[in-house]
């Protein structure tokens, strides 16, 4: 009986009897260097399961330089597919002296029969693969439920609810009855909120009688969630519209009232209080304790095994909100309604984690008189230095002039930036893109993204300028097992996140979507016609594949206090599956700039 790790996927999907079933049929078998292991078109008869070594994968209708597609090393599975779809497709070659263990056809189909898990890894697309992954990094520490099962009906209190004509009196009454935080008054048939705090501002601050109706100072803009909704989503709500709750609604009938506290209590972890310690500083000094917490918020996160996306929305959501603060300590209130604060890069899109490099920019109302309004942003650079937010290499900061205007200024600089189609125009282009506000009036950044989308989204020359950005980068196809020093890698910045952005960037700029989010305009493009459903999750997912690669690395990095964060990621330092999904994630990076190249004519450019 051969002795081999079974430990991984896809075989951690078999019992113990299919496991021991398969070590009493391995064989193990020698390959030459440069000797055939599997030829295109050959009926497959085995599966190979790599224990030393290294294969290579080649499309021999491809030209030699581009012919290797992918690459295989110890712990790697290849030729089940060969078996499922009766040939091989692609040339299997040993790159150096190889041990394989050859799993027979016949037991591999017996397997797939018995255990449809096992037979599912073979078929599935890479967003089912990857929850694999999402599930092992989770084993042995806390269990996902708390985050990616825990609905709000579990979490909600019942609500309080009053008529609208009962007054101030009976609210405070029923609130100290039922020992609650807030009440819903009914008016014409829509549910209003007054709070504890509501009430006493009213008697205190306004004066208002006992007597007075307690729907005259209801809030009628709520924020609402479904039963079903994660209360992870309820959080990420609560922290991006600055509420303290939000009212559970189903079928228009509402059910229950989840309250922050409560929420921070189901985490039970220390690390989600973060969101409430933003949300209560009043000074800068408390501002940058919490500011400075949310390293350990996503190492949390990310050991609990949370769907990346969910992560990257609170995250966005907290740094939006720390980043308004920051205005809020700085700036004069009389300013807020002509003018914006704007972020832009991984920030505006809502894919920053961890604390990356400023990229902001400020937009005024055209009459706007602003008294000191350059010392009044160099202030706020500074600040949020203080939060953690480094300087911009590019000084793509509202303390450069450059990236502060009013309205008409940025849509003349919008037009002149189209007609250039040079490099830095494009690059700003892409910028004002992502751009998505965190204080004062959002009304002003729409205006002038308008105009981009007015100027961009029909100008088929300077769409193809704006997409052979994609092909900038090669996809690190061919050098994924040859690389062996940790300072070398694969850059997955370059190679897997910057082509999907962009890429996607682009379609979305040529439809008119609006959404700054790369998932949300997957999402858009779908139901635009423009990406079918699947290639669409494909992308997604790929794109989370790379992201939590990278961020891995850079968790890592920061506990061994590397100051500069790497976009590199070491192959050999992955596991199977991994590997397994980081080259798959490759190729369909590779068929999106195909797809790219094809609609935007860059096979000529």
């Amino acid at each position: 009986m051969v002795e081999v790790d079974l430990t991984q996927p896809p075989f951690n999907m078999l019992d113990e009897t299919g496991r021991e079933e398969v070590r009493r049929s391995l064989d193990m078998v020698y390959y030459d260097r440069d000797e055939i292991i599997l030829e295109t078109g050959q009926t497959g008869e085995h599966v190979f399961l790599i224990h030393r070594g290294e294969v290579a994968e080649v499309d021999p209708t491809l030209p030699s330089s581009t012919s290797r597609i992918g690459h295989y090393t110890a712990g790697d599975l290849f030729g089940a597919i060969s078996i499922l779809n009766g040939k091989s497709r692609y040339r299997f070659i040993a790159e150096q002296e190889c041990l394989c263990y050859l799993l027979p056809k016949a037991l591999f189909q017996q397997l797939c029969a018995d255990y449809p898990d096992f037979s599912d890894f073979f078929r599935q697309t890479l967003a089912h693969k990857a929850r694999l992954m999402t599930e092992k990094r989770a084993e042995g520490g806390v269990t996902m439920a708390g985050f990616m099962l825990a609905q709000a009906k579990e979490c909600m209190r019942e609500p309080v609810m009053m008529d609208a004509n009962a007054d101030i009196n009976d609210a405070v009454r029923q609130l100290n009855e039922r020992h609650a935080d807030s009440v819903l008054v009914m008016h014409e048939g829509a549910p209003g909120m007054v709070t504890k705090t509501d009430l006493l501002n009213a008697l205190v601050m306004d004066g208002r009688a006992q007597s007075n109706p307690v729907v005259d100072i209801a809030h009628f803009s709520l924020v609402t969630v479904t039963p079903q909704q994660y209360l992870f989503e309820a959080l990420v709500l609560m922290t991006r519209h600055k509420v303290s709750r939000v009212v559970v609604v189903d079928c228009e009938t509402v059910k229950g009232v989840v309250e922050l506290t409560d929420v921070l209590s189901y985490f039970s972890s220390r690390s989600y209080v973060v969101s409430l310690q933003v949300e209560q500083a009043n000074d800068l000094e408390t501002l940058a304790a919490a500011s400075q917490r949310t390293p350990e918020l996503v190492n949390a996160l990310m050991a609990q095994g949370v769907k990346l996306r969910f992560a990257m929305d609170l995250l966005a959501a907290l740094n939006g909100r720390i980043i308004s603060k920051a205005w809020q300590f700085t700036v004069d209130p009389q300013f807020n309604a002509d003018s914006c604060l704007m972020v832009m890069g991984s920030e505006g899109r809502g894919e920053q984690i961890l604390k990356t490099d400023q990229d902001n920019g400020l937009i005024l109302e055209d009459h706007l008189q602003w008294p000191g309004l350059e010392d009044d942003m160099q202030r706020l650079t500074d600040t949020l230095i203080r939060l953690g937010y480094p300087p911009c290499p590019g000084n793509i900061m509202v303390s450069n002039p450059e990236w502060v205007g009013t309205v008409s200024q940025w849509q003349q600089r919008i037009a002149r930036w189209v007609e250039a189609r040079d490099g830095d125009s494009l690059m700003k282009l892409a910028i004002m893109l992502d751009a998505h506000a965190v204080a004062g009036n959002p009304a002003l950044l729409e205006r002038v993204r308008s105009t981009l989308f007015e100027a961009g989204a029909k100008d088929e020359l300077l769409l193809s300028y704006f997409a052979r950005t994609t092909l900038r980068f090669s996809t690190p196809l061919t050098l994924f097992g040859s690389l062996k020093k940790r300072q070398h890698g694969i850059d997955i910045k370059k190679g897997g996140i910057f082509p999907i952005v962009h890429g996607v960037r682009t379609m979305a700029l040529e439809r008119g979507i609006l959404a700054t989010s790369t998932l949300d305009r997957l999402d858009a493009l779908v139901e635009d016609g423009r990406l079918k459903r699947r290639f669409a999750d494909d992308l997604g997912e790929a794109l989370a594949l790379f992201t939590e690669l990278r961020l891995k690395q850079q968790l890592e990095e920061g506990e061994a206090n590397v100051t500069k964060r790497s976009d590199r990621v070491v192959v050999q330092e992955l596991s199977s599956l991994e590997r397994d999904l980081m080259r798959e994630a490759l190729h369909i990076v590779k068929d999106l700039k195909q797809r790219l190249s094809h609609r935007y004519h860059l096979e000529y450019s």
